[in-house]
C-alpha cells in the first residue's frame, strides 16, 4: 500500500495553522482539487469530525468522494484520519503541526491509501501515485498559503 509523506514550514504560530486545517469546509476556497466538505456529524467537545468530501482528479478524469472522520488532538498539534465510506479502498493518515519557534510551524502530513480501478495496469498505478503525492503537496501548500495570509 503506498505511503506519502511530506513536510512543509509554515511562517505562523502552530495555533493559528491547527485553526485554518481545522476549518476544513474552507478548503473548497482556497484548494482547487476540493470541489466540497460538507460536515456531517461533530462530537460534543468538537475534536471529533465526520465530513463528506469530494475532489477532482483532472489527470485522471475522475470525481472522487469519500467520507472522513477526522479525530484532533490540539495539545499535541494532530488530526489523525481515515476513510468511513467512499471510493478509495483505503485511506488514512495523519498531519501533526509542530512549533519550531514562535512563529514557525513544520506542518507534517502521512498519507496510506489504496484506490483499486479494476483493469489498470502499473502506468496509471504510477500516475495515481504521482496525482496523490502532488495532492498532499499542495494541500501543504494551499493551508501554507492561507496560514501567512491571514496569521
Amino acid at each position: 500500500m503506498p505511503r506519502i509523506e511530506s513536510h512543509i514550514l509554515i511562517k505562523t504560530n502552530r495555533a493559528v495553522a491547527i485553526a485554518i486545517a481545522r476549518d476544513n469546509e474552507a478548503f473548497p476556497e482556497f484548494m482547487d482539487d476540493v470541489q466540497s466538505i460538507t460536515t456531517l456529524t461533530r462530537s460534543d467537545d468538537t475534536k471529533t469530525v465526520t465530513s463528506e468530501w469530494v475532489a477532482i482528479v483532472p489527470k485522471l478524469k475522475k470525481r472522487i468522494t469519500w467520507a472522513e472522520e477526522d479525530v484532533w488532538d490540539t495539545e499535541r498539534g494532530t488530526c489523525t484520519f481515515k476513510q468511513v465510506s467512499g471510493d478509495f479502498d483505503e485511506f488514512h493518515g495523519s498531519w501533526t503541526f509542530t512549533e519550531i519557534e514562535p512563529g514557525l510551524t513544520k506542518f507534517d502530513s502521512v498519507l496510506i491509501y489504496r484506490l483499486e480501478i479494476p483493469l489498470v495496469g502499473a502506468l496509471i498505478n504510477a500516475i495515481i501515485l504521482k496525482t496523490m503525492q502532488n495532492n498532499l503537496e499542495s494541500t501543504q501548500q494551499a493551508i501554507k498559503k492561507r496560514c501567512e495570509e491571514l496569521g
